[in-house]
């Protein structure tokens, strides 16, 4: 049987929580044989609307009904529109949704008792600790998880007799910057600082101690500090940190198991709750579970310097692809360089998909909507990608074009099972250009060195296609400078130019060249009668017919109005009406398809000199002309016109 395809929908998955929840989804699609495809934006950081849109793209690229199943974290999304157009497309999909923290009506739902949780580490602080006065940093207002932790928390206050002020509370993000600035209002609001603070996170308890040392106090001696989740490793910091511990790990692991029972039409419970546990150290003044053990500080210290010595590398190897792919001036040269450092990063699979119309020369106004953004810039992924990098194990291949809505090209359905891929979006502000999907690289994907990958490569391609775009400008610029914008062929200046080499060559070497003037007959006529438009067409008639004569190397233009001129190098006077002969022949053929309420006609004239120095090749324009005007002389007007 294929293996299950689960779509998982997460967003910053650099921070703590979301790794060791994706870590655990991991192991457990590799336990159950399921093949996740994780949907990553990094939005919320940045403080950048139009990056965020971009990032929220990558969530629309999902079709949820091409998935057998769902794990989603939408706790950790910072738009909640986002979040509800996810939820009402699963919900029409109909499959079955693992929702972890955020308890959802209709899906699954793995979580935790924040209330209790919190309630433990606000007793322990008021009983144990005898602080009386506090001040809390809290996640989002509107995120489930921060507000019940909020709610227990002064629940605990007010049951012991104590208070806090509004000032006391800050809302953050769950973010390490929140952290800071949090102590920072504290210090300006406050008229003392509190003695200790609870923190939502590990994060934010963690920038916090961070703050606070920075300013002089000290953790705890000072001010106590207390944080929740266990994300953060307390033994790497000055002191170790007070938190909740719960099992991420063991949540995303239980979103597959879940999964897989449905699959197997197991029954189970639909709301899974799992049990935390506060762990009391230095943060908070509890000395007696700190770290003193030199063999284990040994430890800690060889990983710290893995992790830096990795980091150091796989650095080296970003920016190293950075400065590569910003030298690459045409698209051919980029894809090169990038299939070059896709193998630094020694992936299982790299798909880089571009959207069909990736090199839109659609500009962004920013005053062109309320919020911002244009909707003439492509914001949607197209309904095929094309997929110019294919690297599965250890090989290139070629894959032409898919539908974005299959993710992947068909050679990576290879049967395995287990597999786990990130597909992050590829876009420049609300610009969307396409997507990558990753899977098993050196490099930590669940680590902020992933995401600068992800935003190199979009800050590249962005380049790369502004680069393209200025020279389609060029192009048309030169177009607009050398060719008649109404027939389509060479007006003066194209002409000139054209014509320049071989003219000074065949004056340099005394080669003989020849120059016609041709003349459309009855214009004036034929404008009177049925009107300009049908005047044009005539014009362009003419043009028509010198490309299908003119395939001898000659080079011709529109010299103005109704008049035309041909040149050719080395050319006989035999050659020369032959010229003529094929002319006449082309306009007869028009003539007799009845495509025109007119009879086309044109004049002609030529000469054939041995150009000197000092006269240039409008100089044989005159002789040309006088001869045309000859045989024009001999034509009646009424030849023009058909009967009506």
């Amino acid at each position: 049987m294929d293996a299950k395809r689960i779509a998982v929908i997460i967003e910053e998955i650099g921070q703590s929580y979301q790794s060791t929840i994706l870590s655990g989804i991991s192991a457990g699609a590799a336990e159950f044989g399921l093949n996740i495809a994780a949907f990553v934006s990094f939005s919320g950081e940045m403080n950048n609307p139009r990056h965020e849109i971009g990032e929220f793209t990558i969530f629309s690229l999902t079709d949820f009904t091409d998935f057998d199943g769902a794990i989603l974290l939408t706790n950790t999304l910072s738009y909640q529109p986002v979040v509800n157009d996810i939820i009402e497309k699963i919900k029409r999909a109909g499959i079955p949704t693992v929702s972890i923290d955020k308890d959802i009506p209709c899906f699954y739902h793995i979580g935790i008792d924040n209330k209790t949780a919190m309630r433990s580490i606000t007793e322990h602080m008021i009983n144990v600790h005898g602080y009386k006065d506090f001040a809390y940093i809290s996640g989002p207002a509107d995120n489930s998880e921060s507000s019940d932790r909020l709610a227990a928390f002064c629940s605990v206050l007010s049951e012991n007799g104590l208070d806090i002020s509004a000032d006391a509370i800050y809302y953050g993000d769950f973010r390490a910057p929140t952290g800071k600035t949090a102590v920072e209002h504290f210090i300006d609001y406050l008229p003392r600082m509190p003695r200790a603070i609870i923190c939502a996170n590990d994060v934010m308890a963690a920038s916090a101690i961070t703050a606070l040392r920075a300013h002089g106090l000290r953790v705890p001696e000072d001010v106590a500090v207390t944080g929740f989740d266990n994300t953060y490793n307390s033994h790497n910091y000055q002191v170790e940190l007070t938190s909740v511990e719960r099992p991420l790990a063991m949540s995303g692991r239980l979103a597959c198991k879940m999964l897989h029972e449905h699959f197997s039409g197991l029954q189970q419970q639909r709301n899974v709750i799992l049990n935390m546990s506060p762990r009391f150290t230095e943060s908070c003044g509890c000395h007696h579970n700190a770290l003193s053990d030199v063999s284990k500080l040994k430890e800690l210290n060889f990983r710290n310097y893995s992790n830096f010595e990795s980091v150091q590398s796989y650095m080296s190897v970003l920016n190293r692809m950075s400065t590569q792919l910003e030298a690459c001036n045409n698209y051919n040269d980029y894809i090169a360089t990038l299939k070059r450092n896709a193998v630094e990063i020694h992936p299982d699979e790299f798909y880089f998909c571009l959207c069909d119309n990736w090199d839109s020369e659609l500009a962004v106004d920013s005053s062109a909507t309320m919020d911002g953004t244009d909707l003439s810039v492509p914001m949607a992924y197209t309904e095929d990608v094309t997929v110019p990098i294919a690297y599965v194990n250890g090989e290139f291949i070629e894959c032409g074009k898919i539908k974005s809505r299959d993710i992947f090209p068909p050679e990576a359905q290879t049967g395995e099972k287990g597999k786990f891929y990130y597909v992050t979006p590829l876009h420049f502000g609300e610009r969307c250009l396409g997507y990558m999907a990753i899977r098993s690289s050196r490099i930590p994907l669940q680590n902020i060195m992933f995401e600068t990958f992800c935003i190199n490569i979009c800050n590249s391609l962005e380049n790369l296609r502004k680069l393209m775009c200025l020279e389609y400008a060029v192009d048309r610029l030169a177009n607009l400078y050398t060719k008649d914008t109404f027939s389509g062929i060479y007006n003066r200046n194209g002409f000139v130019q054209a014509t320049n080499d071989i003219y000074h060559d065949c004056m340099e070497n005394q080669r003989d060249i020849m120059l016609m003037f041709i003349d459309l007959d009855g214009l004036k006529i034929i404008n009177d009668t049925y009107g300009h438009d049908t005047g044009d067409r005539a014009i362009c008639n003419i043009a028509d017919v010198l490309r299908d004569s003119c395939t001898g190397g000659e080079i011709f233009c529109r010299f103005g109005g109704d008049e035309f001129i041909v040149f050719g190098a080395d050319y006989t006077k035999e050659q020369a009406k032959q010229l003529t002969q094929r002319i006449e022949a082309h306009i007869a053929e028009i003539n007799a398809s009845g495509e025109n309420p007119f009879t086309l006609s044109a004049s002609s004239g030529y000469t054939i000199a041995k150009p000197k120095k000092g006269e240039d090749i409008f100089y044989f324009v005159t002789d040309a002309d006088n001869m045309m005007y000859a045989e024009k002389r001999k034509k009646k007007q009424s030849r023009h016109l058909k009967k009506l």
